[in-house]
């Protein structure tokens, strides 16, 4: 049975000490440029995704809509590119939120790559951010991951899917936002 100073050694050895538990935090937390550079490559991912599951629509995709209580595509398209106006607003500390128009797929389409576009210039740029690189990706980026997902989930139930992706494999670079991507390293039905 062990014995009282057993334990304690143990618990010694186990456990780390409280300055090299803070030195270890310290380590592992990104400085500010980490953490935006992080972010823009979240940027260009939601770009990578986003693109896969706008392009090659069908026409009549705007409207889809999987119950009539639900948003049609077009419309979390319009809220997609809302997203992007919103996180550059609070990037710049002037947040807003502006419910965009109503547009054709091509038109929504362009106005989201181009919010896209805005908002990675301004992350790119020597501006200072006006909130926290977690709060813009726990908001507007996170959110319209979300909504990217829904809309590929919408083109499968609307009889046109698009096909599975390693995303691992594909080639995300930080700053590449636009609608055109590099082709898939890795598909698969």
């Amino acid at each position: 049975m062990p014995t009282q100073a057993d334990k304690w050694r143990r618990r010694r050895i186990h456990k780390p000490s409280e300055e090299g538990e803070r030195m270890t935090q310290e380590m592992q937390k990104p400085n500010a440029d980490q953490a935006r550079d992080l972010l823009r490559h979240t940027v260009a991912t939601l770009a990578y995704r986003a693109g896969k599951a706008l392009r090659g629509a069908p026409a009549h995709f705007s409207e889809f809509r999987p119950a009539e209580t639900s948003r049609s595509a077009g419309q979390i398209l319009t809220h997609l590119a809302d997203l992007m106006d919103w996180a550059l607003s609070i990037a710049r500390g002037k947040e807003e939120w502006h419910n965009g128009p109503s547009l054709s797929w091509e038109e929504g389409v362009r106005r989201f790559f181009a919010s896209l576009q805005a908002f990675d210039t301004y992350l790119a740029s020597d501006s200072p951010l006006e909130a926290p690189v977690e709060k813009l990706f726990q908001g507007p980026v996170a959110d319209a991951l979300t909504h990217v997902g829904q809309i590929a989930m919408l083109r499968r139930l609307a009889g046109a899917p698009i096909r599975g992706e390693s995303y691992f494999r594909a080639d995300i670079v930080s700053g590449r936002v636009g609608l055109e991507q590099t082709p898939p390293k890795r598909e698969f039905d």
